[in-house]
């Protein structure tokens, strides 16, 4: 296990220690202890809160290229370590290591297009009714940020908020994920190394609960911003709501991905295999409820199928892995009690659907059909690699399917049909829809969803937008 490195908190430009004792952190791949991690209490989080408060004053005043030129410094570091990184989160998470290493560089990208959109931050003049006045819309950070961000992207997840939050003029403390450390921990070194000041970025692990409660009242808090769970991510916003805080909620999904019958089958054959056992299907806009109509059903299922059981399985270091393991044992534990559930309400197993030896966290990726409605995967995000593969006879019926969960993150369809494109455009009640691609997550469009799935936005120009109170200022002379 070479290479991984214990993990600190970093707090006011210094890497430490937290007041609690440390934790350990897993290869998913083996089960094995491979690091540890500083962990924070009340005494800790008070300090990254006075160094968030200094370091806004700091930051706010910070000619905006000045901010761009740091961040694009980032951005050039965080490419120079990207081997190093990489092979950090792919013995943290599991991730194969071609996975580890485009999320490193991706989260590159994200910080140059956010240092752009510093110098961006536009307020307007607007036209008075008197000549003698003069009507200002002004736009200014909100002040110090929360952030909180989870295991299954330790990189890319956090980049979007800290990348946003700077390029805005903001502080942030950022909670990172225990589970994935030490990736998390290298991005923020990036920025420190690029010369952002002591106290702007600051980030801390410890207790999920513990440190999101104690963040999100703290009058010293003005913004949060959290990716993961809905049942979290709905118990942080009535918090958050109960201080009058701006929030960002990036939750779950449960993603439909509709093939017509005059889609290229092949072409969504090989996209939506890919995008489905990412990561190991530990992605919340992973496509999951798969509806093919009628006369292509038995071609994608086949395809799709052999696609799945080509799959190199195995630890991410190893030479040509496409999937790794699941990052912790409850993931498996969950997938094998949803795949249970469903079978015996009368769910078929096409594929895969039991666990890979007894070492690691390994999951066979899963192919089933057949799968009712009242099952609970069909309503619950299995958060794994499973496919759930149906049929459908008209686009109405589709649609409806589509739209049936409280859901609206993430969709997908494949059609030849204009018409087509352009209903399903309009009728997915979904934050984010892809059609005959799966191009919905780089830097510069929108990222987020609707209904269950939150609200608000981790890229594109709203991103950065959440990240900034409107002023108006009208003066006479």
């Amino acid at each position: 296990m070479s290479g991984y490195t214990d993990t600190q908190l970093f707090i006011d430009g210094n890497w430490r220690d937290g007041s609690k004792p440390r934790l350990p952190v897993l290869n998913p791949a083996t089960g094995e202890t491979i690091g540890t991690l500083a962990h924070a209490d009340k005494k800790d989080l008070d300090e990254a809160l006075q160094a968030a408060q200094r370091g806004f004053e700091i930051w706010r005043k910070k000619g905006v290229l000045d901010r761009s030129k740091i961040m694009r410094r980032a951005a050039d570091l965080l490419r120079e370590r990207a081997d190093q990184i990489a092979r950090l989160m792919t013995l943290e998470q599991g991730k194969p290591l071609i996975e580890a290493g485009l999320e490193v560089n991706g989260g590159a990208d994200t910080i140059e297009w956010f240092a752009e959109e510093a110098r961006r931050t536009y307020g307007r003049i607007v036209p008075a009714r008197a000549s003698n006045v003069t009507q200002l819309v002004v736009k200014e950070p909100v002040g110090p940020v929360a952030a909180f961000t989870p295991w299954n992207f330790p990189v890319n997840q956090a980049v979007r908020k800290v990348s946003a939050a700077l390029a805005a003029g903001c502080s942030i403390i950022l909670k990172g994920p225990e589970e994935t450390p030490a990736s998390c921990a290298a991005l923020i070194a990036v920025f420190a190394d690029a010369g952002v000041p002591a106290g702007v970025i600051n980030l801390v692990f410890g207790v999920p609960a513990e440190i999101s409660s104690y963040l999100i009242a703290h009058p010293v808090i003005k913004k949060i911003s959290f990716t993961g769970s809905t049942v979290v991510g709905k118990q942080l916003a009535a918090l958050a709501g109960s201080h009058m805080k701006r929030v960002t909620m990036e939750l779950g999904g449960h993603a439909p991905a509709i093939v017509f019958d005059d889609a290229d089958v092949s072409l969504a054959v090989k996209t939506l295999a890919a995008n489905k056992f990412r990561n190991a299907g530990q992605v919340c806009v992973a496509p999951t409820r798969f509806m093919i109509q009628d006369s292509v059903y038995d071609d994608f299922l086949d395809g799709f199928v052999k696609a799945a059981e080509a799959l190199k399985v195995g630890d991410g270091l190893e030479k040509g892995v496409r999937m790794g393991p699941m990052a912790n044992i409850r993931r498996v534990e969950a997938m094998d009690a949803l795949i249970a559930d469903a079978t015996t309400r009368g769910a078929k197993i096409a594929t895969g659907g039991e666990r890979i030896g007894n070492r690691g966290n390994f999951y066979k990726p899963t192919v089933m059909t057949d799968v009712p409605t009242d099952a609970r995967i069909m309503n619950d995000e299995p958060f794994g690699p499973v496919a759930l593969v149906s049929r459908f006879k008209n686009y109405d019926e589709a649609i409806s399917e589509a739209n049936r969960l409280p859901y609206g993150l993430a969709a997908y369809a494949y059609t030849t049909s204009a018409r087509t494109m352009a209903n399903v455009g309009h009728d997915i009640e979904s934050g984010m829809i892809g059609i005959n691609h799966h191009g919905i997550g780089i830097a510069e469009l929108p990222f987020g969803g609707i209904k269950d799935s939150g609200y608000g936005s981790e890229g594109g120009i709203e991103a950065v937008e959440a990240y900034l109170n409107t002023k108006t200022v009208t003066q006479a002379v």
